[in-house]
C-alpha cells in the first residue's frame, strides 16, 4: 500500500464532506437559472418575496433584503373591510400597455405585496366592499429606486390608452407633491357600464399611486369592487399613510 493512501476511517470522514460541497454547488447553480415569481411570504408576520424574471432581488450589503409587515400600510378601522393579506407580487402589480410597473430585476434587493380590502366609512361589515388596494414594496440598491421612477414615468407617458376586453382605457398621470421623496399618480378612465354591461354615459376611473422613500418604492393599485370605480380619497390617504409606515421602518 502507498504511504499516501487514506485509511478507512479518514475516507469515512471525507466522503460526507464532499457530498456537502457538491450539494452547495448545485444549489448555487440553481439560483442563477429560471426564477419563480416574486410573492409575499406565506405568513403575514414577515412577508418576503421570491425572485422572478421581472423582479429578481439581488444581494446588497446596504439595502434591505427582507420587508417586514410593519412596512406595509394598514387601513383605519372605519375603512377596513377585512384584514390585509399577503399577495404575490406578480398579481399585485398593475399593467397598462405592458409591464410598466415591473422592475426588470434592476438593482432590486427585496419585494413583497399585501392586499387591503376597504369599505365606505360608516357602512356595516355585512355590506359589499367598495374596493381593494394592492400594495407592492420594492427595495433597491444604489440609485435603483430613482431610476425605477424615471423609467416608469417614461413608460406611462408612452401608453396614452390601451384596450381591456374591448373597452378603451385612457391613461393619464401627474406628479404628487409633498409625499415621500417623489410620487406619481396614474389615472385610468373608461366608459362606465351598468351591471348588465350597458353603457351608462358616465365614466369609470381608478388610480395607481407610486411613491419613493429613499431606496424604497411602493406601488398602490386601487381597484373598485367588481370593475367599479376606485375611491381617490381612500387611495390618497393610504398613499400618505403608506409613506409614513415606510419612513418609520427605515429609521
Amino acid at each position: 500500500m502507498s504511504r499516501y493512501a487514506l485509511s478507512p476511517t479518514t475516507r469515512a470522514l471525507i466522503l460526507p464532506l464532499l457530498g456537502t460541497v457538491a450539494l452547495s454547488t448545485a444549489c448555487t447553480a440553481g439560483e442563477g437559472g429560471s426564477d419563480p415569481t416574486p410573492s409575499a411570504a406565506s405568513t403575514a408576520s414577515t412577508p418576503t418575496a421570491a425572485p422572478s424574471p421581472t423582479d429578481q432581488p439581488s444581494a446588497s450589503a446596504g439595502a434591505p433584503t427582507t420587508i417586514p409587515t410593519s412596512a406595509f400600510v394598514e387601513l383605519p378601522s372605519e375603512l377596513r373591510k377585512s384584514p390585509r393579506r399577503p399577495t404575490r407580487v406578480a398579481e399585485a402589480l398593475p399593467t397598462l400597455c405592458g409591464n410598466e410597473f415591473g422592475t426588470g430585476g434592476r438593482q432590486v434587493t427585496a419585494s413583497a405585496a399585501m392586499t387591503l380590502t376597504y369599505k365606505k366609512a360608516g357602512e356595516p361589515d355585512s355590506n359589499t366592499p367598495q374596493g381593494m388596494i394592492h400594495q407592492t414594496i420594492f427595495t433597491f440598491e444604489g440609485d435603483g429606486a430613482s431610476d425605477y421612477l424615471r423609467r416608469l414615468r417614461a413608460a406611462v407617458k408612452a401608453c396614452p390608452s390601451y384596450d381591456q376586453g374591448g373597452t378603451k382605457v385612457t391613461v393619464g398621470s401627474k406628479t404628487v407633491t409633498g409625499v415621500g421623496d417623489e410620487a406619481l399618480l396614474v389615472t385610468r378612465t373608461w366608459p362606465a357600464t351598468s351591471l348588465n354591461g350597458e353603457r351608462t354615459g358616465g365614466e369609470g376611473a381608478a388610480q395607481i399611486a407610486v411613491a419613493r422613500v429613499d431606496g424604497v418604492v411602493t406601488v398602490l393599485d386601487d381597484q373598485g369592487w367588481e370593475g367599479s370605480s376606485g375611491n381617490p380619497a381612500t387611495l390618497d390617504r393610504t398613499l400618505r399613510d403608506g409613506v409614513t409606515a415606510i419612513d418609520a421602518w427605515q429609521r
